[in-house]
């Protein structure tokens, strides 16, 4: 803060008694460079006390690049120096749109053709019309409408810039033009010639506009300036192509001209916005009919959605046939219809619905026919641990995981010597299914297609199982043969069924345990009903099962749980959302010395994950860009969290999942309530990490103690001052199984 302070002191500003900045007087020229810069460090330039007195610190960023963008030349080598960085040029719809990469058009109306002959051009808030030529090496700004014919020679760049409440400069200048050295300099360059080129070839002098020859070109006064009206594009022409024109001449010497220097100084910014307010207008208008050749849904729309309200822009009536693109455009006129202030809710609904049918339809159309896999006296046992979540949650989320592809560090863990999660399935005698909850301790009895389809009806306790069993093929929709009815389908397969679950396991607890009870309910169904699925199958038919439920959700969870041990789970981004699993080693949990300072605390804190899913993924739809960029640097954390774990370094691994809980609250506040923070405050002195697992706001705190005799402290801080009656510490091993399924 202070260096900031002094380079504002130092370029002329003060701070007002309110933190406002004020100019009192002229502003200073000062380079953050050349002054501020070498007057840094030991062997400073000058001797200025207080930038002398600063501490500096260099810090190296590996893999860091540095852009030019200092020159015309370099305004396009490093565009394209950044486009293609994406190594799929069809990410950025580039491929056929763009007749040559280093095009840039933005803000702008273009009504010409262009070629991929034509190389080096930059357009920005202009308008080139149908009469305009170009060639190569151009840079256009700040052209306003216009029905001028124009012939823009090679390497010839135009800018028309705003000044005082009518006026516009005209910059005319070469592609090359450094704009520096004295104008009767022969390297003195002006449109890639000597300056004094372009005054003879229009039968002029430096006298004649009374520029004496020692003037630096940037400080030369030599670019007109015209009301609108007054400009034709006889004039632009006389003044970028070689002529001798007595009345041009003669308008040129009598106009008001000012200097490169001038223009930064008297440029009316606000009629410049306010023209390319109008140019980008029309290009969203433009980017949306076109959707299918612009990167329109790739752009920030919750953004796009307040431009389109606050400037009434018009909009066709568009809907994608892909199932990505149409999502974003349903939930984009969701927050148009919010902005406008009107009802929103069925379009936003559209978009969760296209989400759900897209990741169901990943399942294709194999029904299924359930046969008796067991003896008439046995039971099918299916048991899970929870799983903690110690880098990239949320990227696993859709639709994010969906157009990004996702990454995630987690582990999974049994609580108190044995997996919390579990189910059992035996035959029943009577032709009904029985389905009970032993921690809940009720029981619901059915006996038709319609109770198991009723399985997202609200308070439910049995939602879980009855939509396992509509996707086991216990209702027509998902069954191969075709029953009259379920009493019929089952005297068909052999027996009732009795299906009892246990989640010993408070709800709201931030381990995943909804996704992966529904997964230890399939993975037993599998066993007991003969499909012989795999883990993967288990773990996707979660994530439709959550759609079904429409309480959404990753696939993170459900593969935390099923798998064993460590791991790092990625995956691509497309429909397949089946991830590539590489596992880190364990003994970083299981060292007796490390496993010490381990704790898993339960706050008696709950807090409804969907509540929070529903607001992030309307984020992930619009394609939010502070959302985007958390989520981005998340899904990249992931990674280096699995490097770290890899290297069995504990401290590395401890400042990963500070690192990680710092960026769940910057995604959302409400990660973490002050009723949370209260609790922290009371141990985070003992502790190396911690983190709340899952989408946070309450549940369990996962903690690594500094040390053996840290984890002591923290265990009497916490068993002394709990938050309420509820709250008490867990014991936690990692689990070496994951999912298992046996018989009696």
């Amino acid at each position: 803060d202070r260096a900031v302070e002094l380079l504002v002191k130092r370029s002329g500003y003060e701070i007002d008694s309110q933190g406002n900045l004020i100019t009192p007087k002229a502003l200073n020229f000062y380079d953050l460079y050349s002054d501020f810069g070498l007057n840094l460090g030991t062997q400073a330039k000058s001797d200025d006390k207080e930038l002398n007195q600063l501490s500096v610190a260099i810090h190296p960023l590996p893999k860091g690049e540095f852009y030019h963008f200092g020159t015309s030349k370099e305004l396009i080598s490093s565009m394209l120096a950044i486009q293609n960085r994406v190594m799929d040029q069809r990410a950025i719809l580039h491929k056929d749109i763009k007749p040559h990469p280093s095009m840039f058009i933005q803000n702008a109306d273009v009504k010409i053709n262009l070629s991929a002959d034509q190389r080096n051009l930059w357009i920005e808030n202009s308008f080139i019309g149908k009469e305009w030529s170009l060639g190569s090496e151009h840079i256009l700004t700040g052209i306003p409408e216009n029905n001028w014919k124009i012939k823009l020679p090679d390497g010839v760049c135009l800018d028309l810039v705003p000044v005082n409440n009518d006026g516009f400069c005209i910059r005319f200048y070469g592609f090359y033009d450094a704009f520096r050295g004295s104008v009767n300099n022969g390297e003195t360059l002006l449109m890639g010639n000597a300056v004094r080129k372009w005054f003879t070839e229009r039968n002029l002098s430096l006298k004649d506009i009374g520029i004496a020859d020692d003037t630096d070109l940037q400080s030369a006064k030599i670019f007109p300036v015209f009301n609108k009206e007054e400009i034709s594009g006889a004039f632009v022409n006389w003044l970028i192509n070689p002529s001798d024109h007595e009345v041009f001449k003669k308008k040129y010497i009598s106009s008001k001209k000012i200097s490169a220097d001038d223009i930064i100084d008297q440029t009316n910014l606000k009629r410049l916005y306010k023209q390319r307010d109008i140019f980008r207008n029309y290009n969203i208008s433009l980017l949306h009919k076109n959707y299918k050749k612009s990167v329109f849904y790739q752009l920030d729309l919750d953004d796009l959605s307040k431009r389109v309200v606050k400037n009434n822009i018009e909009l066709t009536s568009v809907i994608p046939d892909d199932p990505f693109n149409k999502m974003h455009e349903f939930m984009f006129q969701a927050k148009v219809k919010q902005y406008q202030k009107e009802d929103y809710k069925e379009e936003e609904e559209k978009a969760f619905k296209v989400l759900r049918e897209s990741i169901i339809a990943t399942l294709g159309y194999q029904n299924l026919n359930p046969v008796l896999n067991v003896f008439h006296d046995q039971i099918v046992w299916g048991r899970s641990p929870v799983r903690i979540d110690v880098a990239g949650g949320w990227s696993d989320t859709p639709p994010y995981s969906l157009f990004h592809g996702g990454a995630v560090v987690n582990l999974a863990i049994e609580l108190n010597g044995q997996p919390p999660l579990q189910v059992y399935i035996k035959p029943s005698k009577e032709y009904k299914i029985i389905l009970r909850s032993i921690d809940v301790g009720t029981r619901e009895d059915i006996t038709t297609y319609e109770e198991i389809s009723r399985f997202n009806q609200i308070g439910s306790a049995f939602s879980i199982p009855k939509a396992a069993l509509y996707l086991a093929g216990f209702h027509p929709e998902y069954s191969l043969v075709k029953y009259k009815s379920l009493v019929d389908q089952l005297k068909a397969f052999g027996s009732g069924i009795e299906i009892s679950t246990l989640a010993a396991i408070p709800k709201g607890s931030g381990l995943g345990t909804s996704s992966i009870l529904a997964s230890t309910v399939l993975g037993a169904l599998s066993d007991f009903c003969g499909f012989g699925w795999s883990q993967n199958h288990i773990s996707h038919r979660t994530l439709v099962l959550e759609q079904l439920l429409t309480t959404g959700g990753g696939w993170q969870d459900q593969y935390g749980g099923i798998l064993p041990g460590v791991k790092l789970l990625t995956t691509k981004k497309g429909s397949n959302q089946t991830p590539e699993v590489k596992w880190a080693p364990d003994f970083l949990f299981t060292r007796p010395e490390n496993k010490a300072c381990m704790l898993l605390y339960y706050t008696g804190i709950t807090r409804v994950a969907k509540n929070i899913l529903g607001e992030i993924v309307r984020g992930m739809f619009l394609n939010e860009q502070k959302n985007n960029a958390i989520l981005n640097a998340i899904k990249l954390h992931a990674y280096d969290t699995f490097d770290v774990l890899q290297r069995g370094d504990l401290s590395g691994f401890s400042r990963c999942v500070n690192q990680t809980w710092e960026q769940k609250q910057d995604l959302d506040a409400g990660t973490n309530p002050p009723e949370v923070q209260k609790l922290i405050n009371l141990f985070k002195d003992y502790a190396a990490a911690y983190k709340i697992p899952g989408a946070g706001g309450g549940g369990y705190i996962y903690i690594i103690a500094k040390d053996p005799e840290a984890t002591v402290k923290i265990r009497k801080i916490l068993n002394t001052n709990p938050p309420n009656k509820l709250a008490r510490f867990v014991d936690m091993s990692l689990s070496l199984t994951g999912f298992q399924v046996t018989r009696s």
